[in-house]
């Protein structure tokens, strides 16, 4: 029974997250209800709140495939103008934010949905959180306080940077490719970032 029960209920869980992205497909975050989620997957009230606590608790949870998507473009990120990982300093911006940009580009509507103006607040934090805890270690390596201890204020900001750049791109339209953008946002992230106190 408890083998049943669980593939059940991975079977519940996997119809709501997808049919809330089939949803969001269609209309903003704000505009979905449970009853929204659980008429497209078939399943019962009761069995939503099993899961979940409202849809916002769901859309962080359906999201989680796309947000380590994401995170593995963020995690090797370096801000330390160094040359890591290949000759970034030619072609005037790191690959990974390259990669984070063309993720955000791949799954607009869903970034979309998430992050604009009827997102859900819950889901940036949640986002935030993930992307500042997969930055902090290789910043830690690089970045050192005035004391020799780990700036670990240095991966919130750089991460709030970067989600508000997503933001931003994302309502102007994503205009040019993600190549671009990221080459106009790279020498203000590493200067920013590397700023520090005298």
């Amino acid at each position: 029974m408890p083998v049943q029960s669980d593939r059940r209920s991975r079977r519940s869980r996997t119809a709501m997250e997808s049919a809330l992205l089939e949803l969001i497909g269609d209309r903003d975050l704000s505009q979905i209800s449970v009853s929204d989620v659980t008429g497209r997957a078939d399943v019962h009230r009761s069995t939503f709140y099993e899961h979940y606590t409202d849809v916002h608790d769901l859309a962080a949870s359906a999201c989680t495939e796309m947000f380590d998507q994401l995170l593995s473009a963020t995690s090797a990120l370096s801000v330390t103008g160094d040359s890591s990982e290949g000759d970034s300093s030619k072609e005037g911006s790191h690959p990974s934010l390259t990669a984070m940009f063309a993720h955000v580009a791949e799954h607009r509507a869903l970034y979309e949905a998430l992050l604009g103006a009827d997102g859900s607040a819950r889901v940036i934090n949640h986002l935030l959180q993930r992307m500042t805890e997969s930055i902090r270690p290789r910043l830690s390596a690089q970045l050192t306080d005035s004391e020799g201890g780990t700036d670990d204020s240095a991966a919130a900001f750089v991460s709030g940077a970067l989600l508000g750049a997503i933001a931003d791109w994302l309502h102007r339209g994503c205009p040019g490719t993600p190549e671009r953008f990221a080459t106009a946002i790279w020498p203000q992230l590493v200067a920013s970032s590397l700023a520090r106190p005298a």
